[in-house]
């Protein structure tokens, strides 16, 4: 592994890191009004549902399809979500069970 290589891989972890942990980061540091906080209790359900629907349906010349593996993660995680209601949690849940099943399956 090269100098260089080292240095890439190290810039694109942190250009990733930051705008996804930073945030949480600011959030937890002061207090958002109430409109604001109700507004963005609606931002996980969002960001799950255009997730889900990307991926959980493929379009081909023979129509829709359903990608089974993706059904198989999403449907615990929805409960994960109802459950916790945490963005963070949700994502890092969504994130392994599809992780397992690919690793498995």
């Amino acid at each position: 592994m090269t100098t260089e290589y080292l240095l890439l891989l190290l810039g694109c972890m942190l250009v990733t890191v930051i705008p996804r942990v930073l945030p949480f980061i600011l959030v937890r540091n002061f207090t958002v009004p109430e409109p604001v906080e109700k507004w963005l209790s609606y931002l996980p359900v969002c960001i799950f549902t255009g997730l889900i629907v990307e991926n959980l349906l493929t379009a081909s010349t023979a129509g829709m399809h359903v990608n089974w593996t993706v059904l198989a993660a999403s449907i615990p995680t929805l409960f994960i979500a109802l459950f916790t209601k945490s963005l963070l949690t949700t994502v890092l849940a969504g994130v392994f069970l599809m992780a397992a099943i690919r690793f498995f399956f």
